[in-house]
């Protein structure tokens, strides 16, 4: 749960641990053993495996082992916690990678450090290797109702995870439609339905862009697609699909946009119309359905920095051919719903050239909004600026003026 929606007073002062909650005293990770800082991951490991969770480091025990000393962390101890460090050596033990945020909530004026777990969305999480005897190779650690994090060795707790592995792939199609592409807006069967056609395309999409990307790791991913609210397989011919295409990239020339967006060995599939940049880490596919998706994997500095102007021209333009594509084909009263992707965010920085920056504290940012076909063609500067404010946003970047991203995307536009 993000920070600005957590009671973290109610969290910290509970008093007593659970299958959801566990506590740990005053302590400078800087200062722990590799033995210490894995039963960190063993607790992390668990509650991903089990519910989700909180680890709360700055509450220790009286005598009675009661977590009711509410000390917190000095300055020194809270700098520790520092999420790069710390999420660096918990993913080393993590296959795959827990999803969670490092917190240092201050509450009644004191700092402590939260680790905030979110259970597995896909795959269990797996200990990918031995540290110290903390943490064994192979195992999948659980959390229990009495606290306790320790391994799944009982056939109703193998079970249990199995099970819920199995219906987690099951629902992640429609699951990812409802909350990505449509969120809340689809009620009836039909639209149902279409969203789960549109997320095995996007899926299939995604596993294709994967196989194929040429670029180099580190490496951050954007994504932008669009699709409309209804689901019909042979909507668009390949030929339309191709043709719009050009119309759309002969726009972008006499608009004098530079086209970043250029795929230069485009080919037909079976249901789509499918390309690659010529430097291989930008994918353009194109679906008889009506769907769009571009998909890009950047080189990721040292610095952990995201141009901001990089962005800003990524979604501009994708907005651009956007709302020209669906024009040329002949759109008209659909509900487009347009959606911004990122992934491996956590820890970003976003950097403009004006010298504003924010960082990311979330591991990937979902953008979605929803707009008519005519009203994205009138006015695709405005819901390009909207779709960047709001991707920045989740970077902690606030620029002062309202009108600041409307000029960022009206440059990138331009040669």
């Amino acid at each position: 749960m993000p920070a600005a929606e957590t009671d973290w007073s109610a969290i910290i002062y509970k008093g007593a641990e659970s299958d959801e909650l566990d506590y740990k005293a005053a302590q400078n990770w800087n200062e722990l053993s590799r033995g210490g800082r894995a039963k960190f991951v063993r607790h992390c490991l668990a509650l991903a495996n089990t519910k989700g969770g909180y680890v709360v480091v700055g509450v220790g025990e009286d005598q009675n082992g009661r977590p009711v000393e509410f000390t917190g962390l000095t300055e020194e101890q809270s700098k520790s916690f520092d999420p790069t460090a710390v999420g660096n050596f918990i993913t080393r033990f993590s296959d795959p990678p827990i999803d969670f945020t490092l917190e240092r909530p201050v509450v009644d004026g004191k700092c402590y450090a939260v680790f905030a777990v979110k259970p597995f969305r896909e795959l269990p999480h797996v200990c990918p290797s031995n540290c110290e005897n903390e943490l064994l190779r192979g195992v999948f650690y659980i959390r229990t109702k009495d606290a306790s994090s320790r391994p799944a060795y009982r056939a109703t707790e193998l079970h249990s995870i199995i099970q819920r592995a199995l219906r987690n792939q099951r629902e992640m199609l429609g699951r990812m439609l409802r909350g990505i592409l449509y969120e809340n807006n689809l009620t009836s069967s039909d639209n149902t339905s279409s969203a789960s056609f549109f997320a095995e395309d996007l899926l299939h999409s995604r596993m294709f862009f994967e196989k194929h990307c040429k670029t180099a790791k580190p490496s951050y991913r954007i994504e932008f697609y669009v699709a409309p609210d209804q689901y019909q397989e042979d909507r668009n011919s390949l030929s339309d699909l191709k043709k719009a295409a050009e119309n759309t990239v002969s726009l972008y020339l006499e608009n004098d946009i530079q086209m970043e967006l250029e795929f230069p060995d485009s080919y037909f599939t079976n249901t789509s119309y499918r390309g690659f940049n010529a430097s291989g880490n930008v994918m353009m596919q194109l679906w008889r359905s009506g769907m769009i998706h571009f998909v890009g994997e950047f080189e990721l500095p040292e610095n952990r920095t995201l141009p901001f102007q990089r962005l800003a021209r990524f979604l501009a333009r994708s907005m651009f051919f956007a709302a020209q594509y669906y024009s040329a084909l002949g759109y008209t009263d659909d509900l487009l719903s347009l959606n911004v992707h990122l992934e491996k965010t956590e820890d970003l920085i976003l950097s403009a050239e004006n010298g504003l920056s924010g960082r990311c504290r979330i591991p990937e940012i979902q953008i979605h909004h929803e707009r008519s076909v005519s009203d994205l063609i009138s006015g695709y500067e405005v819901h390009a600026a909207r779709l960047l404010r709001s991707t920045a946003e989740r970077f902690n970047f606030e620029p002062s003026s309202e009108d600041y991203f409307t000029e960022v995307v009206h440059e990138s536009l331009q040669r």
